[in-house]
């Protein structure tokens, strides 16, 4: 997505979170062909309140959260401490988010935000829009027992269909079954370079090598392990494919 389309998509949530449902006046609401909007003094307003919670909003309910989990677990498991660092481990989740994301920002673009511009529609119908092709993602990898249990604390009744799931019931679904699957491979990360670890210690205790860390011992043979089998292109080419998986 360009830069610019970005920008409108992110001004097109907030315009549309202020004024979605909106049928009375209120200060800064103009109408313009028949369609009530945000006049510019409140828009500036609503989209800087939108930009304290965006980074939250992003990093939990977009791919970032299954990679960076991922990416934590992979540094632990390698045993390198800080490397490589939070900023260059953020970074590369972001990029990769960005380029999973784009397919859906693009369609909430076009289906939102474009007729919301040319005045073909209500800011209501534009969120309504604007907002499915992000619901469909989330569905995607909501797992049906985590979108039960909200259904279940919030008493909402049970929908008719997986698309009548609202916003509010797959944002923390999605976000408890990507906090899983960002488990589970880490768990799988963790194996070969536990099993490295344990054969290192059994060495060292047995040649009665007990005031040297086994740790210090077992970081050059998993680092090596990692680089020879090319393990930064399995790790994340097997990250952003588990998201086109199904398409």
């Amino acid at each position: 997505m360009r830069g610019k389309e970005l920008f409108s998509f992110l001004f097109f949530s907030s315009t549309v979170l202020a004024s979605g449902q909106t049928t009375g006046k209120i200060p800064g609401l103009i109408e313009k062909g028949g369609v009530n909007i945000l006049g510019v003094p409140m828009q500036v307003v609503v989209l800087l309140t939108l930009l304290t919670v965006l980074p939250s909003v992003f990093m939990s309910i977009t791919p970032f959260l299954r990679i960076t989990v991922v990416l934590h677990f992979l540094r632990q498991a390698l045993g390198t401490q800080s490397t490589p660092s939070n900023q260059v481990l953020v970074g590369l989740a972001l990029f990769l988010t960005l380029l999973i994301m784009n397919p859906v920002f693009s369609e909430a673009y076009h289906k939102g935000w474009e007729p919301l511009e040319k005045g073909e529609i209500s800011a209501a119908q534009a969120w309504e829009e604007g907002t499915r092709p992000i619901e469909t993602f989330l569905l995607r990898f909501c797992r049906e027992k985590d979108i039960r249990l909200f259904l279940e604390i919030t008493h909402s009744p049970l929908p008719a269909r997986p698309a009548d799931v609202g916003l509010k019931i797959l944002v923390p679904a999605y976000i408890l079954s990507e906090l899983r699957t960002g488990f589970q491979i880490g768990a799988v990360l963790f194996l070969p370079f536990l099993v490295i670890d344990m054969v290192v210690a059994s060495v060292t205790l047995s040649i009665g090598m007990v005031q040297l860390p086994p740790v210090m011992l077992s970081a050059p043979f998993k680092i090596m392990l990692f680089v020879l089998v090319d393990g930064w292109n399995l790790v994340i080419g097997s990250l952003v494919k588990s998201f086109y998986a199904g398409v």
